[in-house]
């Protein structure tokens, strides 16, 4: 294990980490513990009872967060025709067809979000073995799929965040930074948190919400006790 530094260690001390923390207090906590020289990002990461090697209990989607992410997203449209001019207005910073395949196979990545028309999936498919690899590819599940470009953009310019179970069962999501107010840290919380609960496949059996901790970018990882969300009935 690498070897911690002496203000994480001095962060820890502030953590009961035999105790789950109300969510207002585990927010006041990721702050008092956050020892970045920069704004850090606050991430969540929920430890859920299914199983990720079943096709029939993965847990993938998107959801627009109410305080958005503290982080201006780069989104590269793939499209062509009157699409071309809609994903332009919408605020997209690159669109294009083939020029943008050819520059993503020599290895250029300046964009953290994809965004295709379903008429361009049949090129944009080839790149599945580079833009896979690091969750870039469109996916009709998270909306990153479709004809209504300007929705998709404008969603993710506002603070949409995608989420996607991994192999030890965890999603790992992001609510926001540490200079947030803690109020909006706590709705970006609840969003993600409620919308992970309806996303419990009907296959999961016994405790879906097994563990949930938030930390920041470089702090200790704090356990919240799910019974004290607030979630939209």
């Amino acid at each position: 294990m690498a070897k911690k530094g002496k203000k994480y260690l001095e962060a820890l001390k502030l953590v009961d980490r035999s105790k789950a923390y109300p969510i207002d207090e585990a927010i006041e906590l990721v702050k008092k513990t956050d020892i970045a020289k920069f704004d850090a990002t606050v991430e969540v990461a929920f430890r859920l009872g299914v199983d990720p090697k079943k096709a029939d209990q993965q847990i993938r989607g998107a959801v627009v967060l109410p305080n958005g992410t503290g982080k201006t997203q780069r989104v590269l449209v793939f499209a062509k025709g009157e699409k071309v001019k809609e994903a332009e207005a919408a605020g997209a910073d690159y669109v294009g067809d083939a020029e943008y395949i050819n520059k993503i196979n020599q290895g250029w990545f300046d964009f953290d979000v994809v965004v295709a028309t379903p008429d361009m999936m049949g090129e944009v498919g080839k790149l599945g073995r580079t833009l896979g690899p690091k969750g870039l590819m469109p996916n009709p599940k998270t909306g990153t799929v479709t004809f209504d470009i300007e929705k998709a953009v404008n969603e993710i310019k506002a603070g949409k965040v995608e989420y996607r179970l991994d192999k030890a069962g965890i999603i790992h999501v992001p609510i926001g930074k540490a200079s947030f107010d803690n109020e909006k840290l706590q709705e970006n919380f609840a969003a993600i948190f409620d919308t992970i609960l309806k996303a419990k496949p009907a296959a999961a059996k016994g405790t879906f919400m097994k563990n949930v901790t938030i930390t920041s970018t470089m702090g200790p990882g704090i356990k919240v006790d799910p019974s004290t969300v607030a979630v939209k009935a």
